[in-house]
């Protein structure tokens, strides 16, 4: 059976020669860049921007962030099934879910970003054009997916829908889960901030989830010229809400070495139903 459904009677999805569609006859055509839309909400910009996510792509082909990929692609390998489908939530451009699947060739991966912007990036991807990454327009609260039909769940920077990825995944199933550790790219802070915080990490107690492993990743990353800077600033919460002073003093800066330090989280889905 598909793991997709229709976002409108939450009948299977069926792979067509333009896009997908459902019994009940509601139809959503795949757009050229590889992405299909089933978001039901009026037309319009949501997530990020064009210059947002390519900036984003630029900073993450540079490598800066491949210590983490890597770490990604080896939870996935010692936790997914031959054969599995894993879901890349709120995937972005694409780059960690293809690393994923680029190493892994047994899998088959879904990925679903609120913004067309990112999945239009996302639709360069290899695994995009192999037909193994299929891309939908979708917020991670209400996925297009039924209950119980996924392996795996990728998680990196994402809004977390526990009840949500609870329910689509299948009893045994993994959920890797990326958050920011206390002092990431804190030396950034410290410029746009007069009086920088550390990140508030809370307990890594998930309902309905057995936690199986941390791993706290801390690595060097330098950003040489206003260009690096800007794509790893719009990367962030920050973009959002810094005050015009701090942004002025990192317009300043010629290059910037940061620290990034993560946790990699590795769960697995208990056994009972989603809604207990």
């Amino acid at each position: 059976m598909t793991p997709l459904r229709c976002p409108i009677c939450r009948a299977p999805l069926r792979r067509t020669e333009t896009g997908y569609d459902c019994p009940a006859g509601h139809s959503f055509d795949r757009a050229r860049q590889g992405y299909t839309n089933l978001l039901l909400r009026p037309a319009g910009q949501h997530g990020d921007n064009r210059e947002m996510i390519l900036g984003r792509r630029a900073f993450l082909e540079s490598g800066a962030y491949a210590p983490l990929k890597d770490a990604i692609v080896e939870a996935a390998r010692s936790l997914l099934p031959e054969g599995g489908t894993f879901l890349d939530a709120g995937c972005g451009e694409g780059y960690y879910g293809d690393a994923v699947l680029s190493a892994l060739p047994h899998l088959h991966g879904i990925g679903v970003d609120i913004s067309r912007e990112a999945l239009k990036a996302a639709g360069r991807r290899q695994t995009v054009r192999e037909g193994r990454f299929a891309l939908f327009v979708s917020g991670v609260y209400d996925l297009p997916i039924f209950d119980g039909t996924l392996d795996g769940i990728l998680n990196v920077f994402a809004p977390l829908a526990v009840s949500e990825y609870r329910r689509t995944l299948s009893a045994g199933g993994c959920l890797l889960l990326v958050i920011p550790a206390e002092r990431h790219l804190w030396e950034l802070k410290e410029i746009l901030y007069d009086t920088p915080r550390q990140n508030q990490v809370s307990d890594f107690a998930l309902p309905g989830f057995t936690l199986l492993s941390i791993q706290h990743m801390r690595f060097p990353v330098f950003l040489a010229g206003q260009g690096q800077i800007q794509a790893l600033f719009s990367m962030t919460p920050y973009y959002y809400r810094t005050p015009a002073a701090g942004k002025e003093r990192l317009l300043a800066k010629d290059s910037l070495s940061v620290t990034a330090e993560f946790y990699l989280l590795s769960y697995r889905h208990e056994e009972f139903p989603a809604g207990s």
